[in-house]
């Protein structure tokens, strides 16, 4: 989906000739969500594809695994779909981030429930260090007002084995949990939960991927709430969704929240390119980035400079609809 959705910008942008007088090629390869093959596949893509960036990596140890790599190579990392603070601090003059982090959306969920008097409080994480960045993010915002995780409950990576995190989590019968796993963990987490008597809310941060999680639960997926880190992509009241909802029509590319991520961080790619000039060097992109400063891409704003790679801290709540569809 990520992919997909990059695609339909650097397409547009291929068709009208370019950036500069040179075409954009997308080259991918599978790391099938492990670490090491992620290492191996970034080796690869730097050595033998030669390209001149990595672009939308999707995961956090999977970047994890790329990033001593990418580091040593002096290779820009762009846009990866993951909020992990490891991209973020210490600071990395190769990884430019579009989303938000993990921290941000996981602030945003504890302050929605402590405003609506919701404490006690419980979290399902991935036993990876995305599901470490995500709990680190939880544990933060619930200190800040004096709140603490009321259960953990914890799943491998690729793995839909929750028997032992339901336990642990159902016997302190929670008020809301914060999820911070993989689609298919989290839909069998949040079916095996809506069998127990005490009802629960359940709140996902966005790399759990929307629309597959709710293809994943069906029925059950109703009222589960899932934190953006981009606008509704079903509105095109706003400009950049408008724009990203007619190339979608036209190529048949599925439109949901990781598609229209691909087609922002896309945008982002290709303005750097654009700065970079008709003589493009990897030390001329890293400063275009960086020249970009509130740009406005029509309803989604990147700031970037020479001390700061974080481009975007845009946050939002959606929820998920009784016929499977998504309410903002």
């Amino acid at each position: 989906q990520m992919r997909d959705g990059a695609r339909l910008w650097i397409d547009y942008v291929n068709a009208q000739g370019g950036v500069n007088g040179r075409r954009i090629e997308l080259k991918s390869r599978d790391d099938k969500y492990e670490s090491a093959l992620a290492a191996e596949n970034t080796k690869k893509l730097i050595e033998e594809d030669r390209v001149f960036a990595l672009f939308a990596y999707v995961g956090t140890p999977t970047s994890a695994a790329a990033l001593p790599i990418f580091s040593a190579a002096r290779v820009p990392f762009v846009g990866p779909f993951t909020g992990a603070e490891l991209l973020r601090n210490p600071f990395n003059r190769y990884i430019f981030n579009v989303r938000a982090s993990y921290f941000d959306e996981t602030e945003r969920i504890v302050d929605h429930l402590a405003r609506t008097g919701v404490k006690n409080i419980a979290v399902f994480h991935q036993n990876d260090s995305y599901g470490q960045a995500g709990l680190e993010g939880v544990k933060r915002a619930m200190t800040k007002r004096g709140l603490t995780i009321s259960a953990l409950g914890t799943n491998e990576r690729n793995s839909t084995d929750v028997t032992a995190a339901v336990k642990a989590i159902g016997a302190v019968k929670p008020e809301a949990i914060v999820m911070i796993t993989a689609y298919s963990s989290a839909a069998e987490f949040i079916r095996q939960m809506k069998k127990l008597p005490d009802p629960t809310l359940f709140f996902n941060v966005s790399f759990v991927g929307s629309k597959a999680l709710a293809e994943a639960l069906g029925k059950d997926g109703h009222g589960v709430m899932i934190s953006q880190v981009v606008p509704f992509p079903w509105s095109p009241m706003t400009p950049l969704v408008k724009e990203y909802l007619g190339f979608a029509k036209a190529a048949k590319v599925d439109v949901n929240f990781s598609s229209l991520e691909g087609y922002i961080s896309a945008k982002v790619l290709v303005e750097g390119l654009r700065r970079t000039g008709k003589e493009p060097t990897r030390e001329r992109f890293i400063a275009a980035l960086e020249s970009i400063s509130a740009l406005d891409f029509g309803g989604f704003q990147v700031s970037f400079s020479p001390t700061n790679h974080n481009g975007s801290q845009f946050v939002d709540l959606s929820m998920i609809g009784r016929d499977g569809s998504f309410v903002p």
